[in-house]
């Protein structure tokens, strides 16, 4: 063969090769695994990001008394296999000790993590599902130092605890934290924490979604990331490139118990102002409108003629609760509160929350086809613990009280003119006017909808109806224009709104 086409081939090959390794070193560096990334404008490895970052984070030990009858129930012990060096360390761990197991109560210990805040102080966070119930809290540092810990504060609606350890001759290290509304998907994370007691274990990964809403608790708005977080991840740092935390590891998605890339973190946003009345007052102060929301769906968009399913609809309002909400009414959709949009229903709240007590706040509202914006001046949120809303029923013969009444069916329903007797009957509050709901046929499209008797129809499509002829007319108008479907506002006898869409047809 031609020396020179050897040569040219040989050139060849290794250009390409220099080309492919340039392309393997590009895509590693720019996502921080096999390079760096930045802090403080350093360039650090991710083995030296790990090592600043350890010392910061803690491990989180929990005694608490449960009754043993019960603790199979509540007590996810790992699966090891046989004959495991691991085997005798879970064993010992989660064993109740010798002369507990015949005993009605037990002590049983749990596994978390947490991040020192305040060096002075000792102030250290986690979350507050690592603590609940707890009889004795321990830490556990890196160089095997470990303090009692006591609890400062708690919120159970973000998941979030406040801890504080008496230091003496230890010195503490404390995170810095980041701005949890400037990240990215695709942004480059650290997880460290103490998976199954395995402490100071750092993963890393991206961010994988913003905002995730997971029916966890009123202010949800996780970061979702697929760096691995397993159980003991708990109230642990979720830190991006430059050694700040952006979030607090909180929950997992797995049919198994481990990772599988799901995991999900609180914003440090939104920890931070949590946090902060924690540490300063040892509750929680939250702002509240006084009124009842639901979401935008299609069915409400399509009766109030609108494109979008954005925004939050006022349901109903709470008397006497201090706030002055007076500008708004029901039936209106708020699209937007301050400067912040209100994409989903569930939007509103948090942001509400998050605002201070007597704060007069700009909310844009769609009413009658055009938007307007409105003043509000906002109360302070009571926090309560209640019990799940029970449906009260109600007998639904005809009785005297029915037969009355001037009455009319709709959809299922039998609606009836409100009288003395209905009111007595089905213990209905005096300021509640409109057509009582005596009777609801089984499968009907009312049942389908939740309506019950002895609730009351207030509002037909943002008009008040309190006679039968009125909620004729009403809806004979409304057939006659075309719409398919109208919003009812519906009350419970003891006054309690919510908003109902009913087809025409």
């Amino acid at each position: 063969m031609d020396k020179n086409v050897v040569d040219k081939n040989t050139s060849l090959k290794f250009f390409i090769t220099k080309v492919v390794v340039c392309m393997v070193l590009f895509l590693s560096g720019s996502i921080g695994l096999c390079w760096g990334v930045e802090t403080k404008n350093t360039l650090l490895s991710v083995p030296d990001l790990a090592a600043e970052l350890l010392d910061t984070v803690v491990n989180i030990s929990t005694t608490q008394t449960v009754d043993g009858t019960e603790q199979d129930e509540h007590i996810s012990v790992p699966v090891i296999p046989k004959d495991s060096l691991l085997q005798e360390y879970f064993s010992d761990f989660f064993t109740p000790k010798d002369g507990q197991k015949d005993s009605q109560f037990q002590k049983v210990r749990s596994l978390g993590s947490g991040f020192v805040i305040d060096t002075q102080k000792g102030l250290i966070v986690t979350n507050y599902h690592v603590i609940v119930d707890a009889d004795d809290i321990e830490v556990n540092f890196t160089d095997g130092t470990k303090l009692k810990a006591k609890l400062l504060g708690k919120d159970s609606k973000t998941d979030l605890a406040l801890l504080q350890v008496e230091a003496g001759r230890k010195k503490l290290k404390a995170v810095r934290f980041g701005d949890s509304e400037k990240a990215r998907i695709g942004d480059w994370v650290m997880a460290i924490g103490n998976p199954y007691g395995f402490g100071g274990s750092v993963t890393v990964g991206i961010i994988s979604a913003r905002n995730r809403d997971l029916n966890a608790g009123p202010y949800d708005n996780f970061i979702q990331t697929d760096a691995a977080i397993n159980r003991g991840n708990s109230g642990g740092p979720l830190f991006d490139r430059n050694g700040e935390v952006i979030g607090i590891n909180t929950a997992i998605v797995s049919p198994s118990g481990g990772s599988i890339g799901i995991g999900f973190a609180i914003p440090s946003d939104m920890a931070l102002s949590v946090i902060n009345q924690l540490r300063d007052l040892g509750e929680i102060r939250r702002g509240w409108l006084a009124i009842r929301i639901q979401p935008v769906t299609e069915d409400i968009a399509k009766s109030l003629k609108i494109d979008s399913t954005m925004g939050a609809l006022v349901a109903g309002k709470i008397e006497q609760s201090g706030v002055d909400n007076s500008q708004l009414q029901i039936g209106d959709v708020i699209l937007s509160f301050g400067k912040a949009r209100i994409k989903h229903a569930r939007d509103l709240p948090r942001l509400v929350a998050e605002s201070p007590e007597g704060k007069v706040v700009d909310v844009t509202v769609l009413r009658n086809g055009r938007e307007r914006t409105v003043k509000v001046k906002l109360g302070r949120l009571i926090e309560t613990e209640t019990n799940e809303d029970t449906e009260e029923k109600f007998n639904d013969e005809k009785n005297d009280a029915v037969s009355k009444s001037v009455t009319m069916q709709f959809m299922g329903m039998t609606l009836s003119e409100l009288t003395a007797d209905l009111r007595h009957h089905y213990s209905i509050i005096d300021k509640l006017w409109g057509l009582v709901v005596t009777s609801v046929a089984q499968n009907s499209v009312a049942d389908k909808k939740r309506i019950r008797a002895g609730e009351v129809i207030v509002d037909i499509n943002q008009s008040a109806v309190t006679k039968i002829d009125e909620a004729k007319k009403r809806i004979h108008k409304l057939r006659e224009a075309g719409r398919k479907n109208a919003l009812f506002i519906v009350a419970r006898p003891d006054g309690e709104l919510r908003v109902v869409t009913l087809p025409m047809d």
